[in-house]
Order: C-alpha cells, then sequence, then structure tokens
C-alpha cells in the first residue's frame, strides 16, 4: 500500500529499458511505464553531463504532457570516454570498435535524471556519474559478446547486470548508475518535492523469523 503523501498518484517511468524497471522493482518501486518516444537527435550538446539531464529531461517532459496527478521519472544515459560521448551503437560494426578502443582502460558513465510531479508543476533534474574500468578482453570475446546483440541495446555498448559483467572490473560509484538509474539520487530528488522514498513502496517485506 503506498504512503498517505502518494495516495491518489500515479508513479510512472518514462523509459523502455528493461534494467530500469527491474531495478526499480527490487527496490520494491512498481511504477507504470510509459515510453516517452521522443526524438534523441534533437538535443546536440557536447557536455556529456549536460546531454544526459537534457535527455533525461526531454522524456520526463514528453511522458508528463499526456498524464495528471502523477510522478514522472526520465533517465537517459551516456558514455564518457576518451573526450568523446558514446550512446548506443548504430550497428555491430561500430559496437566492436568501441569495445577494442574501451578494453583495458576507463570510461565515465553519466546517466541523467528528471522527477517531475504534473500535479504541481515541479520539476528537479540531476545526474550521477561513475567511473567504469573495463577488462583486457580478447578479439574473440568481444565479437562473441557483440554477436549476443546485448551492446547494441545499451549507452556505451555495455553492461553491468548483463553478459557484459564480466567484461566491467570496477566501478568507482553508485553501481545503479551504470544501470541506468541511480536509486540514492532518485531518493533526494523525492525528498526535494517533498515524497519519501518509503511511501512509494509497493509491498513492504516482513522481516525475516
Amino acid at each position: 500500500m503506498l504512503g498517505e503523501p502518494m495516495m491518489g498518484r500515479r508513479l510512472i517511468l518514462g523509459s523502455a529499458s528493461p534494467a530500469r524497471l527491474a531495478t526499480l522493482r527490487s527496490a520494491g518501486i512498481h511504477p507504470e511505464v510509459i515510453v516517452s518516444g521522443v526524438n534523441e537527435s534533437t538535443v546536440t550538446t557536447q557536455d556529456p553531463v549536460r546531454l544526459a539531464v537534457e535527455l533525461a529531461t526531454l522524456k520526463a517532459r514528453a511522458v508528463a504532457d499526456t498524464v495528471s496527478n502523477a510522478l514522472v521519472i526520465g533517465c537517459d544515459s551516456v558514455l564518457e570516454f576518451d573526450g568523446a560521448i558514446h550512446g548506443k551503437p548504430r550497428d555491430a560494426d561500430e559496437a566492436t570498435s568501441r569495445w577494442r578502443a574501451m578494453r583495458g582502460k576507463s570510461g565515465i558513465l553519466h546517466t541523467g535524471h528528471c522527477l517531475i510531479d504534473t500535479g504541481s508543476g515541479a520539476e528537479v533534474a540531476r545526474s550521477a556519474d561513475t567511473i567504469v574500468h573495463f577488462a583486457q578482453v580478447t578479439d574473440e570475446e568481444i565479437d562473441a559478446y557483440v554477436a549476443t546483440g546485448e551492446p547494441l541495446m545499451v549507452a556505451g555498448a555495455f553492461t553491468l547486470d548483463g553478459l557484459g559483467g564480466a567484461f566491467v572490473t570496477g566501478i568507482e560509484g553508485d553501481p545503479h548508475t551504470v544501470v541506468g538509474i541511480s536509486l540514492p539520487l532518485l531518493r533526494t530528488m523525492f525528498a526535494e518535492l517533498g515524497f519519501s522514498w518509503t511511501d512509494l513502496w509497493a509491498v513492504h517485506l516482513k522481516p525475516a523469523d
């Protein structure tokens, strides 16, 4: 049962990412999903943090415009590597090329978050940033990974919670950021809008006997 401050409000995740939804559900948060369908190419800034936040905001606003009395979460991630910004690879060749450049090195995964209360019109946007260290993978491992199709579906061409997890040797920062949604950051953002994180829990687990 949602806490009193959430009564009557819808909680919406404006993202098609199964990893983001699974992360929220594991934390006791069960939002509706409405995919924004925005054209990401309209945001052209070359600052990776600003890009991640602007894309997240664009998605959240697109969904917020279609609903009432709701809290809408928008997210987007980009990888900063060697001074360049990387989203999802265009094709297998690009994913392979990226991995050959990234192996044995590190990048910064920037995940933008935007939270909108459509009831009040209040909006807050922030970025969570985590350093990711990549393994010295072989050409054969890269080819096999790209062949699975997973790198083509995610920013930076890697996952932490999927097949790519074995190719990440360490991170510096919140691991949720790498999955695509930072729970600690989101908690503070909800607080800024006057909502308690624990009021969002759809299920309260009973303590072990």
